[in-house]
C-alpha cells in the first residue's frame, strides 16, 4: 500500500471487477441463508469457511504464524474492523432492509475512506476523488432505485435502523483501510486474509455463542429433520474433523490407519442414511416412521 494518489492500473482493475462478483454475491447470499439462520451465525460461517479454505493455501505456501500477542494484536484489530463489525451489521441490517438497499449502503464504503484517510492526514482530499466517489454513488442509487423498497412490507418497520446499520459498516470498512495501511503494509496479502479471518471466526465464535447458540440450532434441526438416532451421528464425525483440524492448523500428520477409519466410518454413515443400498438390485428399504 502507498499513500500517494496514484490511479488505479490495468490489472487492479481487474482485481476489483472479480472482487465485485465475490462481495456482491455475498448480498444475495445472506438475504437467502438468513432466511433459515439467525445473522451473527451466518457472519460466523462464513469467516469460519473462509479461513478454512485458506489455511491450506497457507501452509502450501510455507507462510508462518504470527508469534504471540504481539504478533496476533493488528490481525485481531483488523478482523474486528474489517470483518467481524461491518459483516454482522450489515447481516443484521438486512434483517430490516432488502439487500439491493444494503448494496447501495455498502456503496458509501469509499466516500467514508476519503473521508477517513483525509482526516487521518494520511491521503490529501482530492476535489476529483470526492466528486467521482459521490457520482459513482448516483450511479448505483440509479441502478438499484426500483429496488429500493422490498416487496416484503416487513421491511418498513425497521428500515431506518437498517439503514444505519449499514452506513456504521460502511465506515467500519473505512476504519479498516486506514488501519491497515498503517500497521499491515508489509504483510503479504495471503498472511493477511488468512490471519484476520482466523482472528474473525474466534471472535465471532464466542459472540455467537453468547448470543445465538448456533450448536442448539444446528442440534435441533437435525432432530426435527432425521430423528433422535440420526443426530448422534455426529460423535462418529467428530474424531474425523478433529484430526482434520490438526493437520490443517497444527501440522499433525495423518497416518494411514487414520485414512482407513475416516473411510470405514464414512461408509458407516452411508450404511445407516440408507439410501445408496437402493442402487444394490432387489435390495428394499424398510420404511420407518419417524
Amino acid at each position: 500500500m502507498t499513500a500517494n494518489d496514484n490511479r488505479i492500473d490495468a490489472r487492479d482493475w481487474s482485481l476489483l471487477a472479480v472482487l465485485s462478483v465475490l462481495w456482491g454475491g455475498s448480498f444475495f447470499f445472506n438475504g437467502v441463508v438468513l432466511k433459515e439462520l439467525p445473522p451473527l451465525t451466518v457472519v460466523l460461517l462464513r469467516v469460519a469457511l473462509a479461513a478454512m479454505i485458506l489455511l491450506p493455501v497457507l501452509r502450501a505456501y510455507q507462510i508462518r504464524f504470527p508469534v504471540g500477542l504481539s504478533g496476533w494484536k493488528p490481525f485481531f484489530a483488523i478482523a474486528l474492523l474489517n470483518n467481524v463489525l461491518p459483516f454482522s451489521l450489515i447481516v443484521i441490517g438486512q434483517t430490516y432492509i432488502p439487500s439491493g438497499l444494503a448494496s447501495i449502503l455498502n456503496a458509501t464504503t469509499p466516500l467514508f475512506t476519503v473521508v477517513v484517510m483525509a482526516a487521518a492526514g494520511d491521503e490529501k482530499l482530492h476535489a476529483r476523488r470526492v466528486v467521482g466517489v459521490v457520482t459513482g454513488l448516483i450511479g448505483v442509487i440509479i441502478l438499484h432505485g426500483q429496488d429500493l423498497h422490498g416487496q416484503d412490507p416487513g421491511f418498513q418497520s425497521g428500515e431506518g435502523v437498517g439503514i444505519l446499520l449499514c452506513l456504521a459498516a460502511a465506515f467500519s470498512y473505512g476504519l479498516s483501510a486506514l488501519y491497515a495501511r498503517r500497521k499491515l503494509s508489509n504483510s503479504p496479502p495471503l498472511a493477511t486474509a488468512t490471519f484476520q479471518l482466523l482472528a474473525s471466526a474466534l471472535m465471532m465464535t464466542i459472540v455467537a455463542a453468547v448470543f445465538e447458540r448456533p450448536w442448539q440450532l444446528v442440534f435441533f434441526q437435525v432432530l426435527r429433520r432425521s430423528g433422535s438416532t440420526n443426530v448422534m451421528l455426529v460423535t462418529l464425525l467428530i474424531p474425523v474433523t478433529a484430526i482434520l483440524l490438526g493437520y490443517l492448523m497444527l501440522g499433525e500428520s495423518i497416518s494411514l490407519r487414520e485414512m482407513i477409519g475416516a473411510l470405514v466410518i464414512g461408509s458407516a454413515l452411508l450404511l445407516m442414511d440408507g439410501r445408496v443400498l437402493k442402487f444394490i438390485p432387489g435390495f428394499s428399504i424398510p420404511k420407518t416412521t419417524p
